[in-house]
Formats: structure tokens, C-alpha cells, sequence
């Protein structure tokens, strides 16, 4: 595993009550969340990156305004299809 440290101004710690830990949590999330948004990682690799389950990162998304699920107009006939 690749340890990245980042240099943070104290004032960046305090909407999470001063805690570096819930921090370093929601940058792992926030950053998983734009490089799934980006379409630079996958939902597991991304869900890896936040540290934890696929499930609850895709639940999590909506909180980062990213859409779960995309579809470009002709997935979205081919799956309206199957229905």
C-alpha cells in the first residue's frame, strides 16, 4: 500500500472537530468520489480508495452529488428494453 501525506492548514481540520482521522476519511471519500466521477477508477477500485464497501460508497455518492449509475442514451434504451 502507498502511504500519501498531505500538508493541511489547521483551519481544514475544523469542520471534523480538530480530528486528523475523520479528515483523512473524508478526503479518501471525496477523492475516491471525483476519480469515479472522472471515470478514472471503477466503483471497486474507488471503494477501495475510500476504505469501504462497494455498497456504501455507491450509497455515498448521492452525498458528493455524483450520479450512481450512467448511461448514455442507447444504454439506457437497451436497459429500458429489458424491462
Amino acid at each position: 500500500m502507498t502511504q500519501l501525506v498531505l500538508d493541511l492548514p489547521n483551519e481544514s481540520l475544523m469542520p471534523f472537530d480538530g480530528s486528523q482521522e475523520q479528515t483523512g476519511k473524508e478526503v479518501r471519500m471525496a477523492a475516491a468520489a471525483k476519480l469515479y466521477e472522472l471515470g478514472r477508477l471503477s466503483s471497486g477500485a474507488a471503494a477501495r480508495l475510500a476504505g469501504i464497501p462497494r455498497t456504501v460508497f455507491l450509497t455515498r455518492l448521492a452525498d458528493y452529488g455524483v450520479e450512481t449509475f450512467r448511461f448514455d442514451e442507447g444504454e439506457f434504451e437497451k436497459e429500458t428494453r429489458l424491462v
